[in-house]
């Protein structure tokens, strides 16, 4: 044979082997990665030529999915109902952004490609399974209950079963319709106006926007000195000036009102008028690591918060001065919680000490009912404070419904418990603050408790109309009333 036209044979069969070299390479290796590919189109084709699964509240699906025009090649959309009640719930899918909240974390579940949901017989034809559902915690009337009472208020609102863990209400406004955003056609028009809206619809702020919890954290440094032994009870009187200068500085602190009795105040009197030198000059006695190894106790500094939606960590700092510590001691400085860290904190200390691991998903089901996952079950429970700790902050806590500062949570029928908070912002506090409250309300006739915490960033009301009593304080009533009273 001619060499060259050997040499030509040799090159060519050398390109053959390499292409089936690539092939199966392409094949038996990368194939499941193309395959998996977000950009890959047969995937969003398949994930929507079927109805999804559904989230269901109550025994009732506020999710579904409707058909498409018959020009897509995508059959179906994802429908909600009532879809801006539960926004902060359920997220959206969407046919041209990737799901969040619920929706994103199950939406393997939701769509059939859950490995969990195949039978034999899926897997010998490489058919996709029947969809599954999500059962969640939420109770309707606690969820309707606040959104209606947060009404046109910027903010948030949680509500907690104690004893189970139990979210009964997640809800975040201004809230959006996640049906604007499902169909590819129409999804990009909803998505800009979301986006620029100032008051960021989209962000979840009743588990995923940290602000400063103001005087609701006094909670948890009261907590601190009595399980530390600093104060044996919540009626011993504390040593504290009033006004306080901040120490290392010339700075006093004072109280909101000058004629409150918050000089060497008892923890309960000192909760009853919010009084700021009794926990500033508090946490500077305990020392910042006492005062964040309970806020730690309690989930602050957890970056792992999922339930299931990860929430974002509410912070207690470290590395501080004395007179920065005193200031966080009245949730200030660089302290930052979301409502669902405070509903957490009054969670512990209505249930006698003892924090529940918080979920709004009860279980996960395939399409015939069969339970997959049970997370009620699975919830953890860790003693944060003593049962003695936790009713003694239970006293106080009424005390400041029956005597304080936060009158407007009274409910007939029902011990409430709770703590009201508003919480500097801007420059030279220069922003209109934070109103907060949390509580626990207990039915005198059934012992069924609830634990919540709302968070009003904005409202139209007059700065000095402004405070956890008078704005955050009638959500939660409106929330304890539903949780206990239906």
């Amino acid at each position: 044979m001619n060499k060259t036209i050997r040499r030509a044979s040799v090159f060519a069969l050398l390109l053959v082997l390499a292409l089936l070299a690539r092939a199966t390479w392409v094949q038996f290796y990368e194939g499941q990665a193309l395959a998996d590919d977000k950009d890959n189109r047969r995937n969003m084709i398949a994930m929507y030529a079927n109805p999804l699964g559904n989230i269901i509240v109550a025994g009732n699906a506020i999710t579904g999915s409707a058909r498409t025009e018959s020009s897509s090649d995508l059959a179906y959309r994802r429908t909600y109902t009532d879809g801006t009640l539960y926004a902060a719930v359920t997220g959206y899918a969407s046919q041209a952004y990737a799901p969040t909240q619920l929706e994103g974390i199950y939406a393997n579940l939701l769509d059939g490609t859950d490995n969990g949901l195949k039978t034999v017989m899926d897997t010998v034809t490489g058919e996709r399974a029947a969809p599954g559902n999500v059962v969640t915690t939420i109770d309707p009337a606690v969820q309707k209950a606040a959104y209606s009472a947060l009404g046109d208020k910027k903010g948030a609102a949680v509500a907690i079963d104690p004893s189970t863990g139990k979210i009964l209400a997640v809800v975040s406004t201004p809230s959006y319709d996640p049906s604007s955003l499902t169909g590819a056609d129409t999804a990009g028009a909803a998505w800009k106006k979301l986006t620029a809206d100032p008051d960021k619809p989209l962000t979840n702020r009743a588990l995923r926007q940290p602000l400063p919890p103001g005087s609701t954290f006094k909670l948890v440094v009261a907590a601190a000195a009595l399980e530390s032994g600093l104060y044996s009870s919540v009626d011993e009187k504390t040593t504290s000036p009033s006004p306080y200068t901040l120490p290392g500085t010339v700075t006093p602190l004072r109280n909101e009102s000058s004629s409150a009795p918050c000089t060497n105040a008892s923890i309960r009197v000192a909760l009853e008028y919010s009084c700021n030198t009794v926990f500033a000059k508090m946490a500077v006695d305990l020392g910042q690591d006492k005062v964040r190894a309970m806020a730690e106790k309690f989930g602050f500094n957890d970056d792992k918060l999922d339930v299931p939606v990860r929430a974002y960590p509410s912070v207690y700092p470290t590395n501080m001065n004395q007179s920065s510590t005193a200031l966080t001691g009245i949730g200030q400085y660089d302290v930052t919680a979301t409502p669902l860290q405070m509903a957490m904190v009054s969670a512990a200390i209505a249930n006698e000490g003892k924090l529940v691991s918080p979920h709004m998903v009860s279980e996960t089901t395939d399409s015939g009912g069969d339970v997959l996952k049970n997370y009620d079950d699975s919830a953890t429970t860790r003693q944060i404070v003593s049962s003695r700790t936790a009713q003694q902050l239970q006293s106080a806590m009424q005390s400041v419904i029956t005597d304080g500062t936060g009158t407007n949570a009274r409910i007939s029928g029902v011990t409430v418990g709770g703590k009201t908070g508003t919480a500097q912002h801007g420059v030279n506090n220069d922003q209109s603050p934070y109103a907060w409250f949390t509580a626990y309300g207990r039915s005198d006739s059934s012992g069924k408790q609830v634990a919540v915490a709302v968070l009003v960033e904005q409202s139209n009301a007059a700065r000095s109309e402004i405070s956890g009593n008078g704005l955050a304080a009638p959500v939660a009533k409106a929330m304890m009333e539903a949780a206990l009273k239906h």
